[in-house]
């Protein structure tokens, strides 16, 4: 009987399917080898695509004469500085002793990938091949993993997906970039007084560059507009409050074109009429309604990546970049789950062991109180039945929660990794909470024919906020809120008013607020902004049809952004987190948006995640999909080939140079 060869991604993750196979392994120089299994790893990729000029030396010149580039049959070479290790992962494949692999890379597309191009390279032939696909690295999920591992074949449409997805992003770099480079590098490199620019565009990139330009120029355009709203202030029997003006049916300003909205005033001036008015009207007012009522707050969902990476962004003020390396090194040392993950929800077969990460994490110090709670009212019996756990919502592996292991490895990761690891133990022990209550009032009340209202809001019963911490309230009102937070002796006040009560208005106030700009991205929402790019899109029917399939992948998103800022077009503020575009970002969204404008929306780039994914469930063939990749790619870089705007940019270009004047005039100098 032959050997198993198991290959890993990483020589950590290898180590830890050696130790899970519990044979006397001895190390080799680039892989742990039994008598029954031989353990190795990749290093990441090991094998990548060719560039251009191995096909043709004459594509090394960049020329519109060799464009559009698309090779009938795609070349892949090994990582020269790789080329060691492939060398002893392809030698171990193509050992006769050994008849079964087991291919243990991440479980996920990109996994796939990176396995399927060494076996594509080593010319494996005549092996029984199996799939490991598991959600931890725990020693139990390794033997589970390999226990039930399908048949390599049952993942060939996730395998075509993968080279898809990499021969899309190969050819919309190579085309779309050579084809603006040589169409505007030179007017660019002109404005700014540089030797040369090269734009650097692609599938994912460029449409995260468009939103964030976009939303910079919504924010510079955007006009501030004042209104005023009239507030009252009203007393019984030592209970003081204020209510809101709002123009309701009936006021004689309701439709008013001096109205900017319900509760404002487009000027002061009609605003003081009201006032004027109001204090004419005889000091009382009527209570006209009392509305009391609870209202519940449920536990969020569970983390998945982009969910955890927005919220390390506002919390501890840390990249998605960053915080992904955090939950993956969290994932190597089996304190969680495998990180990246679209989905918010468990799969029942997890949900009925539950227990299991329960348990664990009673040894887990800062939350080990809490566990006292779920074991005596056994919440976590029939987690099964609750919106935690929906089997349709998973695809490839379900959200990332705690696995109650590895807690002595805590000691040995940053202070950030704790902190990560903790909001992640949170999140998973708040499900087995009941809901946070509040309990609400509503107040109207008429005075000379107008109406004020009242909101008031206050934290009943703390439910899961026990786990996760009260949400602090906000200082102040805006104009948003509609609902003050009082302390509970008022709140207790409050509660004897009634309808038909007479009530003493005091005063009449105008408080001026004026509207404000779009919010910028920061890190954090920018990765939701990509994962739910559905939400960014106008047209009803195509969002329906991309609803799950955003910009990017949980893989890959903080790794665009990181680029972005990388090749310096768009900035990250590292305190706030708070992104902008660059001059260079401005003038390559002006040439894509007057060139290639699809590129730059998220239509499109959902749009192709989405056929990925058919091509990965098997609804689409690889050949439909690649027949309709080249006919975008042919026909967008055709059309840049017939324009002749160059010089008409310049006008974009000056647009938005005074908003960069220190690196507009450093680069003038340079």
């Amino acid at each position: 009987m032959g050997k198993s060869l198991y290959i890993a991604e990483k020589p950590s993750v290898a180590q830890e399917f050696a130790k899970a196979l519990k044979q006397n392994m001895k190390r080799r120089e680039g892989w742990l080898e039994s008598d029954e299994s031989v353990v190795t790893w990749c290093v990441g990729h090991l094998v990548t695509m060719s560039y251009p000029e191995v096909y043709d030396p004459k594509y090394k010149k960049w020329s519109l004469s060799t464009l559009p580039f698309l090779p009938e049959t795609f070349l892949y070479e090994v990582i020269p500085n790789v080329k060691k290790q492939f060398d002893i992962v392809s030698g171990l494949l193509n050992r006769k002793d050994v008849d079964t692999i087991y291919v243990c890379t991440d479980s996920g597309r990109e996994g796939e990938y990176i396995y399927r191009l060494v076996e594509q390279m080593a010319h494996v032939k005549g092996k029984k091949r199996k799939r490991v696909w598991i959600d931890s690295q725990t020693e139990e999920e390794i033997l589970r993993g390999i226990r039930e591992a399908k048949d390599l074949s049952a993942y060939d449409h996730l395998s075509d997906s993968a080279y898809l997805r990499a021969k899309e992003d190969y050819l919309m770099g190579i085309n779309f970039s050579r084809i603006l480079t040589l169409k505007y590098g030179n007017t660019i490199a002109g404005f700014l007084h540089k030797n040369y620019v090269v734009l650097s565009a692609g599938r994912v990139m460029t449409c995260v560059l468009g939103m964030v330009v976009r939303r910079e120029r919504e924010i510079r355009e955007f006009v501030k507009t004042p209104f005023y709203r009239v507030i009252g202030k009203f007393a019984a029997d030592q209970t003081r409050f204020e209510g809101e003006w709002k123009a309701v049916k009936g006021s004689r300003y309701e439709f008013s074109p001096k109205l900017y909205r319900e509760n404002g005033f487009k000027t002061r001036e009609a605003a003081q009429e009201l006032v004027n008015d109001l204090k004419g009207s005889g000091g009382t007012a009527k209570l006209v309604s009392v509305e009391k009522k609870k209202e519940k707050k449920n536990p969020p969902l569970l983390f998945n990546l982009a969910e955890l990476q927005n919220e390390c962004s506002k919390r501890f003020k840390i990249s998605p970049d960053e915080t992904l390396r955090i939950v993956q090194e969290l994932y190597e040392k089996k304190l969680v789950t495998y990180p990246r993950t679209d989905a918010r929800v468990l799969s029942t077969a997890v949900a009925k062991e539950i227990h299991k990460n329960l348990n664990g994490l009673s040894k887990y110090e800062p939350t080990a109180a809490l566990l006292g709670y779920i074991a005596k009212e056994r919440t976590h019996k029939g987690l099964e039945k609750t919106r935690y756990v929906n089997d349709s919502q998973i695809t490839d592996h379900y959200a990332i929660i705690p696995t109650g292991q590895g807690l002595l490895a805590l000691q040995a990761v940053s202070g950030t990794a704790r902190q990560v690891y903790d909001l992640i133990v949170r999140r998973f022990l708040s499900i087995f909470y009941p809901p946070a209550v509040y309990q609400k009032m509503m107040l109207e009340l008429e005075v000379g024919g107008e109406h004020f209202f009242s909101n008031f809001k206050i934290l009943a019963e703390e439910g899961f906020y026990k786990v996760t911490g009260i949400p602090g309230t906000k200082k102040g009102k805006t104009d948003e809120e509609e609902e003050s937070v009082p302390d509970s002796e008022l709140f207790d006040r409050l509660q004897k008013l009634k309808k038909g009560d007479l009530v003493l208005a005091e005063d009449f106030e105008i408080r001026e607020g004026e509207t404000s700009p779009p919010k910028r991205y920061n890190s954090g929402s920018m990765i939701l902004a990509m994962e739910n790019a559905g939400q960014l899109i106008e047209d009803e029917e195509l969002r329906a049809q991309i609803k799950g399939s955003g910009i990017g992948t949980s893989a890959t998103r903080a790794e665009i952004l990181k680029k972005l800022i990388h090749i310096k077009y768009l900035t990250l503020n590292k305190k706030t987190q708070v992104i902008t575009p660059t001059l260079m970002g401005e003038l390559i969204y002006d040439a894509v948006n007057h060139s290639i404008r699809s590129l730059l929306n998220p239509e499109l780039t959902a749009s192709w995640e989405k056929g990925l994914t058919l091509v990965a469930n098997g609804e689409i063939t690889s050949e439909e999909y690649m027949q309709k990749l080249e006919q975008f790619i042919a026909g967008r870089t055709n059309g840049v080939i017939g324009l002749n705007n160059q010089y008409q940019l310049k006008a974009c270009y000056d647009k938005v140079s005074p908003y960069y004047k220190t690196t507009y005039q450093t680069s003038k100098k340079s």
